[in-house]
């Protein structure tokens, strides 16, 4: 019980800093956010998503992505027996994708991809961590 806990929260802070690492210093390093905006200030990238370059954009996509499978399947090497830690860390970040997406305006393109691509890693992340689940038939 006590590894499950522990791989859920390690799995979840994995999830995290992978975002942070792929969005912010990756994406904002590539594609840099213009001067205008206030990255600390949700107010200041509402009002200015539309100068935010769209490689930047892109990088979250695939920071979302990465984050989600990178985390269920850090939960599934630590728990070994259990894949609800897995399950909970993706739905997580799923969650926490799905509020990005409604809080801030974004073009139909951005918001379909991410929703969808943070759905499929989802899946995708449940594959990889069920093979370090032992007798797991998934």
């Amino acid at each position: 019980m006590l590894k499950n806990i522990l791989a859920t929260i390690v799995g979840f802070i994995v999830a995290a800093v992978t975002v942070y690492i792929f969005e912010t210093l990756l994406g904002h390093n590539l594609y840099p956010l213009p001067e205008t905006i206030d990255p600390n200030n949700m107010e200041s990238i509402k009002a200015n998503m539309h100068l935010i370059p769209i490689g930047a954009k892109v990088f979250v996509v695939i920071a979302h992505f990465i984050g989600i499978i990178t985390g269920m399947t850090i939960a599934g090497i630590i728990s070994k027996t259990s894949i609800i830690p897995s399950y909970i860390v993706g739905g997580l970040m799923v969650i926490a994708t799905i509020t990005t997406i409604v809080m801030l305006p974004k073009e139909l393109w951005f918001s379909l991809s991410d929703g969808i691509l943070a759905i499929s890693a989802f899946f995708f992340g449940k594959s990889l961590a069920s093979r370090f689940i032992y007798g797991s038939l998934v």
